[in-house]
């Protein structure tokens, strides 16, 4: 009998990196050894914008949700027995998307590769960091620089290189409808290689290359046939404005080449076995349908709403992947959806929806205009807002949350903290003093200078001037950054030279022009909270203040802005100051708002160092009345040790409705200033 024709399969990756180079390496190689065909490598939130782990804003962060990659020396260690030239490398990484293929290169050329030959993706999305992620560093202007030099770098040096992932993943995580998923991508998409087009750095006739190696990565959530809806909807929208605007006639150059995780968003803490059912739809919904099939996949894991995942359960992931592509028939076929009536009309509506919505944002200036204004942030925060109320009101449903509650004990958390990966803390003393070694030693070594005569590269010094030279003039940066990544230059060196020339930024939050997203009727939930919040207000002399503090580096701010939104429709005054925060700046201003009460947001792990020094602060200052809550992704036995710490209250993803925690804040509040429990039931 002869095999089945058969389709080759999509690329398949699991997002991974954490601890140290040294043991991001060793997943890596046992991860390919289990059959992934590509990588997919996750940076600490330090390298992801742009600073050294012993900076203050590092601590709590070093290795957590990601590896930290300082220099080439961490690079080297990263990739080790890892021939790049054979391998398909994704890195998640943006404002500093520049220095990490830098690093990269010199690698690869290192191990002897031809980097005409490299293949794989830096995301290098700057504008989705603005409005959901939050690892931005530069302002748009300077960042959209970094993003055309790179392309244009590429499209000369490495052909085969995707040099930008145009991310509409992150979009959906900050609550982004279909419409809005597809409509800001391509906005920004369209900003891109307008400037790349403008900036003159590519000839006319080469434009066609440019417009080849753009990528995409996108989000698909649990209504799998919206959402495979919406990748042929996006494919038809590329080709157009491909087509029409930059005026491409090669169909092979306007194909529209995405990749995809699938939704974390939809991943729930209670009864997480469900996750697994969840992945497996969401994964339909982006492999279906072959006119609209990614390129490549990477699942998350049934306990990423818990904590870190483990290989294993990385594993089981990938194995999802595999059982689909190599037991089922779904390759064998040609489009199963093609002449569908239902497709065809619901592809129409979104195509409809999304050229308006772009031709929108194009009349307000663009994709950047769009950013700086806050009209893409509050545009987010709104529809987030709308999803929340819809499933606190039970007319969204998700089961094992607000409905089908009850459960029998499950095996898989019966003992939560061996259910997920923790990192050691120890790791983040350790990175710290291999940074320090590496600044004492990189310039006498000429194994740390590219491999070759110490002479023949700059200095450190030399490397940093040339680079901030070339950020002040006009040239492409790209040639400076490798200069720089040979030199042993940091990721913190390389960074601060580019803020001295460029400036940082910082994001608009788009809670204040946020609409009210849940009514206070009477005898509603929030109109008894509302009541709450004014009865307290009166007795303590005014209006509750409360501060919803980001610190550290995490930038995932869905939940700090849900909860800053709904405590202001309750009546609170808020303060809330957006992301990137040290203890002593959220101290700082908790003492001069004189506010009621702290909230912190942490969902990158470090909680365990950053909440200690809020509160030691506060009570330095004489201000330990004022209670301390915290919500973020943090293991039942991390929440036990920072109720022991003196932290009133703390919330998990279980703990879904806002309006209950906006009530339990009240009771914190009233509890603190020794007032008596409220009979009013929220």
């Amino acid at each position: 009998m002869t095999e089945r024709q058969k389709d080759r399969p999509w690329l398949m990756r699991t997002y991974a990196g954490h601890s140290t180079a040294e043991a991001s390496n060793e997943l890596y190689r046992r991860n390919l050894a289990k059959g992934q065909t590509g990588l997919s490598v996750a940076f600490d939130l330090p390298t992801q914008t742009g600073y050294d782990p012993d900076h203050v804003l590092a601590r709590g962060e070093v290795g957590r949700v990601g590896v930290p990659v300082s220099h080439l020396g961490d690079m080297r260690r990263l990739f080790q027995d890892i021939p790049l030239e054979q391998m398909n490398t994704s890195m998640t990484i943006n404002a500093t998307a520049m220095w990490l293929l830098a690093l990269y290169q010199v690698v690869a050329e290192e191990q002897g590769a031809d980097i005409t030959r490299l293949q794989g993706t830096t995301q290098n999305d700057i504008v989705k960091e603005y409005l959901s992620r939050g690892t931005h560093v530069f302002p748009p202007g300077p960042s959209l620089r970094l993003t055309t030099d790179m392309i244009a770098y590429t499209v000369s040096h490495m052909p085969k290189w995707n040099p930008i992932n145009i991310c509409s993943y992150h979009l959906q995580e900050a609550g982004a409808t279909p419409v809005q998923e597809i409509a800001y991508a391509m906005s920004t998409a369209i900003a891109v290689l307008d400037a790349v087009r403008d900036s003159g750095q590519v000839p006319e006739e080469k434009f066609g290359d440019v417009v080849a190696r753009i990528s995409f990565f996108v989000n698909a959530g649990v209504r799998f046939v919206e959402e495979m809806c919406k990748m042929r909807a996006f494919g038809r929208i590329w080709d157009q404005v491909t087509r029409e605007r930059y005026g491409i006639e090669n169909a092979k150059q306007r194909r529209f080449r995405y990749g995809v995780q699938v939704n974390s968003l939809g991943l729930t803490e209670a009864q997480p076995e469900n996750n697994v059912q969840r992945i497996v739809l969401e994964m339909l919904a982006v492999t279906l349908s072959k006119d609209a099939r990614a390129r490549a996949v990477q699942l998350p894991a049934w306990n990423e709403a818990l904590g870190l995942p483990r290989p294993w359960d990385q594993q089981w992931s990938l194995r999802i992947q595999q059982v689909l592509a190599h037991e089922s028939d779904l390759l064998e076929y040609e489009d199963i959806f093609a002449g569908s009536h239902v497709i065809e009309k619901k592809v129409d509506e979104l195509v409809a929806d999304s050229m308006a919505e772009i031709d929108r944002i194009q009349e307000m200036g663009g994709a950047m205009a769009a950013v700086e204004s806050g009209y893409l942030k509050s545009q987010l925060v709104s529809s987030h807002a709308e999803r929340r109320a819809r499933i606190e009101a039970g007319d969204e449903k998700i089961v094992g949350v607000n409905i089908y509650e009850s459960t029998e004990p499950n095996p898989l958390t019966a003992d939560l903290d061996t259910a997920i990966m923790t990192v050691d803390h120890a790791v983040e003393a350790k990175v710290v003093r291999a940074i320090g070694d590496w600044r004492t030693t990189r310039q006498e070594s000429s194994e740390r200078q590219g491999m070759g005569d110490p002479f023949h590269y700059p200095t450190t010094g030399q490397a940093i001037e040339r680079l901030k030279e070339a950020a002040a003039g006009t040239d492409n940066l790209m040639e400076a950054t490798l200069e720089c990544a040979r030199a042993g230059v940091t990721t913190g060196e390389w960074s601060e030279a580019l803020r001295e020339v460029f400036g940082e930024f910082r994001a608009p939050t788009g809670v204040s022009s946020a609409p009210v997203a849940v009514t206070a009727e009477e005898g509603t939930p929030m109109a008894l909270v509302r009541e709450k919040v004014r009865r307290t207000g009166d007795e303590l002399g005014g209006k509750l203040r409360l501060l919803v503090g980001k610190p550290g580096l995490d930038g995932h701010s869905n939940g700090a802005e849900q909860i800053a939104v709904r405590a202001r429709d309750a009546g609170f005054e808020v303060v809330y100051q957006g992301i990137r925060l040290t203890p002593e700046q959220i101290v700082s201003a908790a003492l001069a708002e004189d506010v009621h009460c702290v909230g912190l947001s942490i969902l990158s792990g470090s909680h365990a160092a950053l909440v200690p020094d809020v509160l030691d602060r506060l009570r330095d200052a004489g201000a330990s009345d004022i209670p301390v809550i915290v919500g973020g992704i943090i293991p039942n036995g991390d929440a036990e040790d920072l109720k022991r710490a003196g932290v009133a209250a703390v919330f998990t993803p279980k703990d879904f409705g806002i309006t209950e925690i906006i009530g339990r804040i009240v009771d914190e509040i009233r509890k603190a200033n020794q007032l008596d429990p409220l009979e009013v039931p929220a």
